[in-house]
Parts: C-alpha cells; structure tokens; sequence
C-alpha cells in the first residue's frame, strides 16, 4: 500500500512537472483598441497569433514590428476570435 500511494505521487508530480514549452517565431505587433491594447506575437509556421503576457521582462515593445525567435510557455488556450491564447515569454533567441 506505501508503495502505491509513493508511486501516484511520483507520478502526480511528473504530470504537474511537464510544462507547454513551444518555440515560436513570427512579427511582434500591437493589437486591440485603447485601453484594450497587448503585445502578440503571429507565429509563421501555423499562423496562429498568441497574446504575450509579459512583454516588459524581455522589453518586446521595442521589437515591434520584427520577427523574433522566442521560448514560450502556454500559459492558457485560444477560447476563439478576439481571444488568443496566452503565452509567457521565457527565452527571446
């Protein structure tokens, strides 16, 4: 029985451990209308656009407007138009 319950814990703690990393690289823009604006980024494999939720870490306002390699984590799904999926830049490459 400690076995068991030793085992589902490793393996709770495995699951939580593997995160949606994703490399991604496409043009940064401003997009939405004031005072609803965000940073996103327009990947050019699947052209998919995600919403940056921390541009200021890795100063990606300058960056407008060029395309740019980043390490991401998905941090929330695409619920449909006008609403992207969220990513946290970890890496800008």
């Amino acid at each position: 029985m400690k076995k068991i319950l030793i085992a589902l814990t490793l393996l709770g703690f495995i699951g939580c451990a593997q995160d949606n990393v994703m490399e991604l690289e496409g043009r940064v823009a401003v997009k939405g209308s004031s005072p609803h604006t965000y940073l996103s980024i327009k990947d050019s494999k699947s052209q998919k656009s995600y919403k940056i939720q921390n541009p200021v870490k890795f100063d990606l306002m300058k960056k407008q407007n060029q395309t740019v390699k980043v390490k991401a984590v998905l941090i929330k799904e695409a619920i449909g138009p006008g609403f992207p999926a969220v990513i946290e830049v970890v890496e800008v490459k």
